[in-house]
């Protein structure tokens, strides 16, 4: 589904990110983690074509990323609040991201009745722009805006961060039923360990831009991780 070919990105010289090669097949929930700087939102912006790469490429379902916008008809993502329009209400923002992708009021009103637990009644009929929304009740807004059009790929960037128990705990039942029964590759950073570990099959850490480990995920992973972590944090950046 994706494959990454000797991608690297430079910035004044200094090289944050290079990988050589990575595969992630279809269907497949895969976390990535690592510190701060570590290249994760670097990797998401490269295969979402925000920024292009210093060499090599990604292929998304046979398609070059950044040669062809084809891509887009089936990838969705959410990576922060700048991806969300602030002066719309939640209702009309998840119109517009519907009319982008080929969807009328009806197919998104379906969806989104089926997201009423997790929207928790703080997001709809709320006649509150999103930008007046709290950063919680943002993110949610942005994730599920992000399930809109069926898409094959949904990339999430710190999906649990400012999340309630609650909502995290659904998300990660979202998450794992998009990957497992309806066939998704749902690729997913997070600094958290716990989560990550719950909803992904596959983890890859990222340590000063390229692979240190990559882990199918079982009942030692969480372990596993943190002896990493824990034993590394002077080495990592």
């Amino acid at each position: 589904m994706i494959s990454v070919q000797n991608l690297t990105k430079n910035y004044s010289g200094q090289i944050v990110l290079n990988l050589e090669s990575l595969e992630i097949p279809k269907g497949q929930s895969f976390g990535l983690v690592g510190n701060n700087g570590a290249g994760k939102t670097t990797f998401f912006s490269l295969l979402l074509d925000l920024i292009q790469p210093t060499t090599g490429h990604i292929i998304s379902n046979e398609i070059r990323v950044d040669q062809s916008e084809a891509w887009k008809t089936f990838t969705s993502s959410f990576i922060d609040e700048s991806f969300l329009i602030g002066y719309l209400t939640a209702e009309e923002y998840f119109y517009f991201v519907g009319e982008l992708r080929g969807q009328n009021k009806a197919d998104v009103d379906a969806l989104l009745s089926t997201y009423e637990d997790f929207f928790h009644g703080e997001i709809l009929g709320q006649k509150k722009y999103l930008r007046d929304l709290s950063k919680g009740n943002q993110k949610k807004a942005g994730i599920v805006a992000s399930f809109i059009g069926n898409p094959e790929i949904v990339i999430l960037d710190e999906p649990f961060a400012n999340l309630d128990p609650t909502t995290q705990i659904r998300l990660k039942g979202i998450i794992k039923d998009l990957a497992a029964q309806q066939g998704v590759t749902v690729l997913v950073s997070s600094h958290d360990l716990i989560h990550v570990t719950e909803v992904c099959e596959r983890i890859v850490v990222l340590n000063k831009g390229e692979i240190v480990k990559d882990i199918e995920t079982s009942t030692k992973t969480l372990k596993e991780l943190e002896e990493f972590f824990s034993g590394s944090t002077s080495t990592i950046a």
